[in-house]
């Protein structure tokens, strides 16, 4: 599957966020994240996708790593990805919860994750919005937001490049949705 740019939004002169239609694991950026659980047991969704495609280096690596908390991010390689690395990120599953703040401290632990390590693109789907049941549009509100504030926050961060990598069209239209909220 081709990817397709639905959308673009300049943070800041050297910092730029995309909306992209495609399968994240054939994207080729520095590193992706996995919407991943506490356990770090990639089955189902996108984290099973990635270590379809990847290989099981992926799952290997994870299972040494063990357990993270919700919230948390944890990194091991690609395997057979185009990219880097790949980003562990615990989203919350709906009903347990504190969810919206526990969403935000997901994202905002993939970024300064990939801060940390010096990636400069990272693709990143609608964590927790699949199996773990997080409202869409609540969703993007909060990571197109925080992703914002993070990046605005650290005007010489080494990261120039944020996308939100999605398959659904309704993900997308909610997404895209957040993306003309910036431009008005």
């Amino acid at each position: 599957m081709s990817s397709k740019i639905i959308d673009e939004f300049k943070v800041n002169e050297n910092t730029l966020i995309r909306l992209i239609e495609g399968d994240i694991t054939e994207r080729k950026v520095d590193v992706i994240s996995n919407p991943a659980n506490s356990h770090f047991i990639h089955g189902g969704g996108v984290a099973g996708a990635i270590i379809r495609k990847g290989g099981k280096i992926i799952q290997e690596e994870s299972n040494k790593i063990g357990f993270i908390n919700v919230g948390s991010s944890a990194l091991t390689s690609s395997g057979n990805l185009p990219c880097k690395a790949v980003i562990h990120t615990v989203g919350p599953q709906m009903g347990e919860g504190n969810e919206d703040e526990k969403l935000s401290n997901a994202i905002n632990s993939c970024l300064g994750l990939a801060r940390q390590q010096e990636f400069k693109s990272i693709s990143i789907p609608a964590i927790s919005s699949g199996i773990f049941g997080f409202p869409k549009d609540r969703c993007a509100k909060i990571l197109v937001n925080e992703t914002i504030k993070y990046l605005s926050q650290r005007e010489n961060s080494i990261i120039t490049m944020v996308e939100f990598c999605l398959l659904d069209k309704d993900t997308i239209n909610e997404f895209h949705k957040e993306f003309n909220k910036l431009k008005q």
